[in-house]
């Protein structure tokens, strides 16, 4: 039988990427990446195999899809923020056999479910942002398997998003495998204007969205996930969710609808370009 061994939502932001490189930026994402280390130490340690990661980069039109090739090889450079990563190589092993227990699972309550093993169909950088900080000074034999969910669902229900979450939960339970489940995207997610992007690098938009972004951590950190699940549609709407918070609908639903115990924060709120950005834990 399987396991959700660890549950987190995690930063992807780019500028993780620019932090490790010479120059104005360097460092500047030490405490994220040390998040994502962390998470990446503890995942192991509780005997963690596979990584799914619900990546609100993927964009997808229609259907629930699931990127469960056997091999994961290349290098990544962004088309939205070349300047940020650019030929950034990885290198992953990934778990077909989970990726379509998952959509057999999700097809069986009527949730329209794809698992593709495609050699020609790569991960985007909300998987290997973090992938890339979990696996870092990692021995080879430590490695996880990679399982990456479309995220960025642009003409789904939250709702059905939730029960998705529901389906990986089960499916996960009739599985060989003890498997990390991380939400990466963004809290608000406002990007700020081209005029005033280098000037916001390391902050909010807008304060109406810091606020909002303080608010939830609070929820979380004090177990109340009833509340928030009522609110995520309009927190998503009015703070411009990353891929309308799908990941976080799905994370929903693998904690499942009585989840209320309170998150362990590891990186604090932060600004990121605008967005607003966080490491967080939910304890299973």
């Amino acid at each position: 039988m399987g396991e959700i061994v660890l549950a987190a939502k995690v930063t992807h932001v780019p500028s993780m990427y620019l932090s490790e490189q010479p120059g104005q930026h360097h460092g500047c994402r030490a405490e994220a990446i040390a998040g994502h280390k962390e998470i990446g130490r503890r995942a192991r340690e509780l005997g963690a195999d596979v990584a799914l990661v619900f990546d609100t980069h993927w964009l997808v039109n229609s259907g629930y899809h699931i990127n469960c090739s056997n091999h994961f090889e290349g290098i990544y450079t962004s088309n939205e923020l070349p300047h940020f990563i650019q030929d950034m190589a990885y290198n992953y092993a990934g778990c077909p056999d989970l990726g379509e227990l998952i959509a057999t699972e999700a097809n069986r309550s009527d949730i329209r479910t794809m698992a593709h093993n495609i050699k020609s169909l790569k991960l985007e950088y909300g998987t290997l942002v973090p992938m890339r900080y979990m696996h870092m000074g990692v021995p080879e034999e430590q490695a996880l398997k990679v399982v990456s969910i479309a995220a960025w669902d642009a003409w789904h229900d939250l709702n059905e998003s939730i029960k998705f979450g529901e389906a990986i939960r089960r499916a996960i339970k009739v599985s060989n495998h003890n498997v990390m489940v991380l939400a990466s995207g963004s809290l608000s997610h406002r990007f700020s204007d081209n005029s005033d992007a280098m000037e916001n690098m390391h902050r909010w938009t807008r304060e109406f969205d810091r606020q909002m972004d303080i608010r939830v951590v609070e929820m979380w950190r004090q177990g109340h996930f009833k509340e928030f699940r009522t609110m995520l549609p309009e927190y998503a709407q009015h703070c411009y969710g990353e891929g309308g918070m799908h990941d976080t609908a799905m994370l929903l639903g693998v904690l499942g609808e009585e989840y209320d115990t309170p998150a362990e924060i590891l990186t604090e709120p932060f600004g990121s370009s605008g967005t607003g950005q966080i490491n967080a834990i939910f304890p299973l």
